[in-house]
């Protein structure tokens, strides 16, 4: 590997609209059944107060998208997602309805959601939110909180709000940043230009929660579960700093064999300082293989994930 770039110091805080989420609603007394058989997490046993990733994964296993979840009211549930990806995911959902009690829409016009990052949004969220375990939530006047996974050290909510309240009483957090905050924090999301290049574990879902093996069937479970516990998971997601500007979908490279991509690009963001820094689905072969990887000809470095991977992995 080549050098790993130095850590900016940071100071992010505030809030943050966010263009490039979305928002989906089941609503119904058979929402919750429905949607656990299409996820692969636990939906039914998902509490008040309790929010989740989740993914919706294809026939063969591959990711068509994934989500933040939780129970916005007793027979509904909410599904944040990136917006690339929300009218093809609602329309597919809604096919399978069928005749459950289960109503699918797109809620994006309504509720406006928001990443906000920093004690200062702690304290503005209120006691309970700033000392929430992460996949906590919460609501504050009319608003819904989800404690999201810290990244650099930077404690971080999602707030659905009605789209007419007004902004969140804190400074403006460039998108740049949280962008950056959400590759740092090592949660996958699938967008429009990786839908079905990922079985979930390749991408890390089910080591933040996203995946519950437990659960009875969904769309692809054979083959989730088939990697889970045969040992065919070749591939896992690290992340990794460029000197380049990276996208999702990209695909990477190794110098021992340049011809075949090595990987492809999860997510990525403009670095603070400089650079990029990006989320990277890799074979886990080539990450022993003398040399290093690349993107547009230029070397990545590792840099730290936030959680263990599994033994075999690591």
């Amino acid at each position: 590997m080549s050098e790993t770039f130095s850590t900016p110091a940071m100071g992010m805080a505030g809030a943050l609209r966010l263009a490039d989420w979305g928002l989906i609603l089941a609503q119904g007394p058979d929402a919750a059944s429905f949607l656990h058989g299409q996820l692969t997490q636990d939906v039914q046993g998902l509490m008040p107060g309790q929010a989740r990733p989740a993914g919706y994964c294809s026939a063969k296993g591959r990711l068509l998208a994934s989500f933040v979840i939780w129970r916005d009211a007793p027979e509904t549930v909410a599904l944040a997602c990136s917006a690339d990806l929300l009218a093809p995911t609602l329309k597919r959902l809604s096919m399978f309805v069928l005749r459950a009690k289960c109503k699918m829409s797109d809620a994006s016009a309504s509720t406006a959601l928001w990443g906000l990052a920093g004690a200062s949004a702690g304290s503005w969220l209120g006691a309970e939110a700033a000392a929430a375990p992460v996949w906590r939530s919460g609501e504050r006047e009319g608003a819904r909180w989800i404690r999201l996974p810290d990244a650099e050290g930077q404690p971080r909510w999602l707030l659905a709000a009605p789209a007419d309240a007004a902004a969140p009483a804190l400074p403006a957090l460039d998108a740049a940043h949280w962008a950056w905050l959400e590759v740092r924090s090592a949660v996958p999301r699938v967008v429009a230009a990786t839908v079905e290049h990922f079985v979930p574990q390749m991408i890390n879902l089910e080591l933040v929660g996203g995946v519950n093996f437990q659960k009875g069937c969904y769309p692809g479970q054979e083959v989730v579960a088939r990697s889970q516990y045969r040992g065919t998971l070749k591939r896992r997601m690290l992340p990794m700093d460029a000197p380049v500007a990276l996208q999702p979908g990209q695909e990477v490279f190794h110098s021992s064999d340049p011809e075949q991509p090595a990987g492809e690009v999860v997510l990525a963001a403009p670095r603070p300082g400089g650079g990029w820094s990006a989320l990277v689905e890799l074979k886990l072969a080539m990450r022993e293989a003398p040399g290093q990887f690349t993107a547009q000809g230029q070397a990545l470095a590792a840099t730290a994930l936030p959680y263990a991977l599994p033994a075999e992995a690591a």
